[in-house]
C-alpha cells in the first residue's frame, strides 16, 4: 500500500515526532524515580551517546529504548513496505546502541537500557530495584513509599533519605 501522505507532508509528520520528552517513556521513568525518591540524576547532559537519565556521581548512564526503534526482541514490529531501508535503519540503530555502550563502559560509565514496554504497573518494583542496584544501593529491597501526610504523622523528613530512595528517616524535632 503505498503512502498516503506527499513527500513533504510525510516530512512534516515525521519532524514533529520528538526525539525526548516522551511522555510514555523518558517522562514516565523520571515520575518513577521522583516517586522512589532516587536521587542525584539530570537529564539531557553532554554525555557521549546521549544518555536519557545520568546520574554524574556514580558514572550511571540509563537510556530508554522504544521497542521500535531499537529492535526490542518481544515487541519490534518489522515494516511491510519499504523493507531494505527500515532493515538498514533500525540494524544501523542497533550497532550505534552496541557502540555507545562500548565507549561508555570503556570510559567507566554503567549503562542500563531501559525498553519502553517495561514502563508497566507491574515491573516498576523489577526496574526501581534494577536502577538502585546499579547505583549500588545497599538496601535494594522492596521499600514501601509512605504517602506524604502519613509521613508528616510519623515526623519524617523526606530530604534525610540517601540518593537510593532508601535509608533512615530520624524523626523531626519538635
Amino acid at each position: 500500500m503505498p503512502d498516503v501522505f506527499t513527500k513533504a507532508k510525510r516530512s512534516e509528520v515525521m519532524s514533529r515526532i520528538r526525539g525526548r520528552g516522551n511522555k510514555d517513556t523518558e517522562l514516565a521513568l523520571a515520575r518513577l524515580l521522583r516517586r522512589h525518591r532516587i536521587k542525584g540524576w539530570r537529564r539531557h547532559q553532554a554525555v557521549f551517546g546521549k544518555p536519557d537519565f545520568v546520574f554524574k556521581q556514580a558514572r550511571l548512564a540509563v537510556f530508554v529504548d522504544g521497542c521500535f526503534w531499537h529492535g526490542c526482541p518481544k515487541h519490534a514490529t518489522k515494516p511491510k513496505h519499504n523493507r531494505a531501508f527500515w532493515r538498514r535503519k533500525l540494524a544501523a540503530n542497533q550497532q550505534r546502541d552496541q557502540i555507545v555502550n562500548g565507549t561508555l563502559r570503556k570510559a567507566g560509565w554503567r549503562v542500563i537500557r531501559i525498553w519502553e514496554h517495561d514502563f508497566v504497573k507491574k515491573n516498576e518494583a523489577r526496574l526501581r530495584r534494577r536502577i538502585q542496584r546499579a547505583l549500588g544501593c545497599d538496601a535494594v529491597k522492596a521499600s514501601p513509599v509512605l504517602s506524604a501526610p502519613l509521613r508528616r504523622r510519623q515526623g519524617f523528613r523526606a530530604s534525610s533519605r540517601n540518593s537510593c530512595g532508601t535509608g533512615p528517616r530520624p524523626a523531626r524535632r519538635l
